[in-house]
């Protein structure tokens, strides 16, 4: 992740701005200007860490916003600790060196950022653990947070899951609504393939294995099983087995961390769950100051 992205600044700003961190009323009222402190953040539970590159990031561009803020800062962890690992329960992820107000004024935002993003790779991780040892990847959707879709890719990788698209232009994946407007299944393929820009691959929903074997015969390149049973993604995958060049097979919809194992070992490529970005619940962590 490239913190110092023009994305990514622009993300972080506008979080300080949401918070007017740099008109925090009651640090001003309370702390002495020059006061240094230390802080440490804490994970109150056992969860997958994402996000901290964020922390010494969003008190450089609370530093920008404010025009006022040059004094020193440190942002340490452990070797051991960095995004993708562990963290139990009470242990520490990073501790800040920083003036007393600046580390008050910018505590909810550093805190937002991490506790949502290792929410997101804890629940990945688990999805990953589950079908550990099967063929089938962990994929997210574009089921992502308006204007934090790199923040919650980024946080599934750190849970050992796979991007899908990160935008609309990014592959043709043709869905039911595409399918409905253009015609069926046929002439949508044929126009896609007339269409479609440079190699990017022709990927196509199907709901059944009739429209499975529509879509094979007519130049899908990548099929995503949508909603279908088990037993039915099963047959899709004997099928496409015995076609003379490998065709990668998605499923999804309705998968949940008690049927994934099921579908992962029915030999499927990727398994795409939208849940582990509009349904990740954000991790428990506080952070402790006190005087330096």
């Amino acid at each position: 992740m490239d913190w110092n992205s023009r994305r990514i600044t622009a993300i972080l700003e506008n979080a300080l701005l949401e918070d007017r961190a740099t008109s925090d009323a009651t640090s001003y009222a309370c702390i002495e200007p020059g006061q240094r402190a230390a802080a440490t953040i804490l994970a109150k539970q056992d969860c997958i860490l994402a996000g901290l590159g964020c922390v010494s990031r969003i008190l450089d561009v609370y530093a920008v916003v404010d025009g006022a803020v040059t004094s020193h800062y440190e942002v340490t962890s452990h070797p051991e600790i960095f995004d993708g690992v562990r963290l139990h329960k009470g242990q520490t992820a990073a501790v800040i060196r920083h003036n007393a107000r600046v580390i008050l004024s910018c505590e909810r935002v550093i805190l937002n950022f991490l506790q949502r993003m290792s929410g997101v790779a804890t629940l990945t991780r688990k999805f990953v653990d589950a079908v550990s040892g099967t063929r089938a990847r962990i994929l997210d959707t574009r089921k992502t947070v308006p204007g934090l879709r790199v923040i919650d890719k980024y946080a599934v990788r750190c849970g050992g899951g796979q991007n899908h698209r990160l935008d609309l232009s990014d592959g043709v994946l043709i869905k039911n609504n595409h399918i409905a407007l253009a015609g069926g299944i046929v002439p949508t393929l044929e126009r896609a393939h007339r269409n479609r820009r440079g190699a990017q691959p022709i990927e196509i929903e199907v709901r059944s294995l009739e429209e499975l074997e529509k879509a094979l015969e007519h130049g899908a390149e990548t099929v995503l099983l949508d909603n279908m049973p088990v037993d039915d993604v099963r047959k899709a995958v004997e099928r496409c087995a015995s076609l003379e060049k490998r065709l990668p097979l998605e499923c999804s919809g309705g998968i949940t961390l008690e049927n994934v194992r099921a579908y992962a070992d029915t030999g499927v490529d990727f398994i795409s769950v939208g849940a582990l970005t509009h349904s990740a619940v954000a991790v428990d962590m506080s952070m402790r100051v006190v005087p330096a």
